[in-house]
């Protein structure tokens, strides 16, 4: 089965074709179509690099974006200022991951100029809307270039067709780790009430959360909840199904678990010690204290019980819950906040959350109908410039931090404070964070040419965005961050295959249909087996997986297999059977 996309012919039609003009609203009028800058000279260039004419773009992100305020926020100010674009924004609403918007793009080849499409960029791939890159960045991008580095090999799209379709924006280059905002979460008015217990394996997890709901019943006079947790369309993976691979010892590879040593792929539900998490799981349901509503709630629900401080444990994401959180620290309530464990089935495990994937993820893309890419990339590339990554993580100097005399930037304490207390209107008015995706960065613990990091993640800074309860908690504990209670990155060796979700996977033929018939059904039955009696979990949780076979996961797995024995050969270059 081919599934190379058709981006030869669309490359050379659009080369041929492109007028003469700039994307959107631009009133440039210099000869920009990819195809046509070999010949433009030096001067030319260096003109076109400090172009600052207005230019609008189009673009799409596939993720929400609640806070966006269309660039009138400081840092989308300055990004105007010095670079003249204006981005005519849109991002997907609710919980989507852009999945339906893009189909439709692809479909109609309606397109934005610039687009975040996630793991939907194949779709986008295969229709033929997406420019490769290569010539432009080695052209036009110094900064993306350098920020880049030794990883250009991974931007590659496939062994087949190694076109530079999108620049990964999503994590840092070079990125270091120093706090987690993943795990096992418990509020930290429970440890302090059970004087701060080992939370090390899920026994000691429910431990907790029985004795402390034991003793104290109700918050503000309604019941508390032990445990909820957020199963509302994609989000089950991040709060039910992650975790399973997550508390029995494995990375994050997504729906699947890839052998290190032979590199064969299975859905990674089908590993036994996984049976026994949901296993765990379905004991927790049985005993009242996994929140009956957990697969019928909406998103809206879940962080609405959260907000209410009577939530006493999760499994999740801090990110998936941090409006929530940052609501109960508005209302006064820091105690309810929550601490991050690093919590496995037993001890015989380690939590993988921090083992390394290398320089892998989604990112940007630049489209067919964009008819000035030139001045598109030249824009990606300013904000992948040391300047624009300062604005777009640290904010306006003066404004959001200043230098002192020793040429450290520091963020005043009232700006601080805003950021941990009031940071939904911090984001729409400062705009911090708010155009991360939108060019490659140097990650955490990365420093520039003053010695600067580049990112406000870095331990003191991490440490004064704490509240007072999470400090207290963490000196309980003997550490620093959350992160210092998890293995560390070197604990474990780096993944050869990057990170999974962005492996490119057919878009066509068996492999999506198969794909899509398997997530039906572990979205139905592993529900009905976390429910279930106890008596009957084996006969539930065992017909679920002869489901899966029967749905053809044993072929789409060894196609899964030999594409990432592909990825490990394009990305370290030796030959893999």
């Amino acid at each position: 089965m081919s599934w190379k996309s058709p981006k030869a012919f669309a490359a050379i039609l659009l080369a041929s074709t492109l007028l003469v003009g700039g994307c959107g609203n631009s009133g440039n009028d210099k000869n920009n179509a990819a195809g046509n800058t070999g010949n433009s000279g030096n001067t030319q260039n260096e003109q076109k690099a400090e172009d600052t004419s207005p230019v609008t773009f189009t673009f799409f992100g596939a993720d929400a974006s609640p806070n966006w305020n269309n660039m009138k926020d400081d840092v989308g100010k300055v990004i105007t200022e010095k670079t003249g674009v204006t981005l005519d924004a849109e991002y997907d609403v609710g919980s989507g991951g852009g999945q339906s918007k893009i189909a439709l793009m692809a479909a109609s080849g309606d397109v934005p100029d610039i687009i975040f499409a996630k793991n939907e960029i194949g779709k986008l791939i295969d229709a033929g809307l997406v420019l490769d890159l290569t010539d432009l960045i080695e052209e036009h991008a110094p900064n993306i270039k350098k920020v880049i580095g030794e990883n250009m090999n991974r931007l590659k799209y496939s062994n087949e067709d190694p076109a530079i379709y999108q620049i990964t924006t999503n994590v840092g280059v070079d990125q270091q780790n120093f706090d987690a905002g993943g795990g096992f979460e418990i509020q930290q008015r429970v440890l302090k009430e059970l004087g701060y217990p080992k939370v090390r394996t899920v026994q000691d997890f429910e431990n907790v959360l029985k004795q402390y709901m034991e003793k104290n019943p109700t918050t503000d006079g309604q019941p508390n909840i032990p445990l909820t947790l957020n199963a509302d369309d994609w989000r089950i993976m991040i709060t039910v199904t992650n975790p399973a691979f997550i508390a029995t010892g494995a990375p994050d590879d997504g729906e699947y678990f890839v052998d290190p040593q032979t590199y064969e792929a299975k859905l990674h539900y089908k590993r036994p010690e996984e049976k026994e998490y949901f296993r765990w799981l379905n004991h927790m349901y049985n005993e009242g204290l996994l929140d009956k509503d957990t697969f019928v709630q909406k998103d809206d629900q879940y962080k609405a019980k959260i907000a209410s401080g009577r939530v006493l444990g999760l499994i999740d994401q801090e990110w998936g819950y941090q409006d929530a959180e940052n609501a109960l620290k508005t209302a006064g309530k820091d105690e309810s906040t929550y601490a991050h464990f690093p919590v496995t089935l037993s001890e015989d495990y380690e939590d993988h959350s921090f083992q390394t994937a290398g320089l892998d993820g989604y990112g940007i893309a630049i489209t067919t109908e964009c008819k000035d890419p030139v001045r598109a990339i030249k824009f990606i590339d300013w904000l992948a410039s040391d300047e624009g990554q300062v604005l777009r993580m640290w904010g306006v100097e003066g404004k959001h931090y200043t230098v002192d005399e020793n040429g450290t930037r520091v963020v005043p304490a009232d700006i601080q404070d805003r950021k941990v207390n009031d940071s939904t209107n911090f984001t729409k008015e400062s705009g911090i964070g708010q155009y991360r995706v939108l060019a490659p960065f140097y990650g955490d613990g990365v420093k520039d040419s003053t010695g600067n990091y580049y990112t406000t993640n870095f331990p003191d800074q991490i440490v004064a965005g704490y509240t007072e309860a999470e400090k207290e908690t963490l000196k309980a504990y003997n550490a620093t961050t959350w992160k210092d209670l998890f293995p560390a990155e070197d604990a474990f060796p780096a993944k050869e295959w990057g990170a999974l979700y962005n492996m490119p996977v057919p878009t066509d033929g068996d492999y999506q249909v198969i794909f899509q018939k398997t997530q039906d059904i572990i979205r139905k039955r592993i529900p009905e087996a976390v429910l279930a009696k106890t008596t009957d979990f084996d006969k539930v949780y065992d017909a679920f997986l002869v489901e899966l076979d029967k749905a053809g996961a044993e072929k789409m797995e060894a196609e899964y297999t030999e594409l990432v024995k592909k990825r490990v050969s394009l990305f370290t270059g030796k030959e893999v059977k």
